[in-house]
């Protein structure tokens, strides 16, 4: 079973969204043949505490335009690692430094990487 047409969509959206804010290692995994509760792993990160919140608030911001809106929110406050759940897609904004720590792509290897249309943002 793949990743359904909507949580792709949703990760397109975040993930451009994330860009807007000069996020960093930008990787959506498809973790919906060993994840029962989400299709889509969306992994972001941000150089400071202020920069995690900025891209927290571009994420919501942006997938509500969609009518979609985090059904949990987790370490929304200290702005090291926050989780935003999405149902379909579940986004982890972490701070450079925990990202490094925690290895989340080593943890989920197995999991295909989704491709993701990054850098193709026309300049405004």
């Amino acid at each position: 079973m793949a990743a359904s047409e909507r949580a792709l969509t949703l990760t397109t959206t975040a993930a451009l969204a994330a860009e807007d804010i000069k996020a960093e290692n930008i990787v959506a995994l498809d973790v919906s043949e060993h994840m029962p509760l989400a299709d889509v792993f969306l992994i972001v990160s941000g150089t400071n505490e202020r920069q995690v919140g900025a891209i927290i608030d571009e994420i919501e911001r942006k997938l509500h335009e969609q009518g979609a809106k985090a059904l949990r929110r987790e370490g929304i406050r200290g702005g090291r690692w926050a989780i935003l759940d999405f149902n379909d897609l579940i986004v982890h904004v972490m701070h450079q430094e925990d990202r490094a720590y925690y290895e989340l792509e080593r943890l989920w290897k197995d999991c295909p990487v989704v491709p993701l249309p990054l850098g193709a943002a026309p300049a405004e």
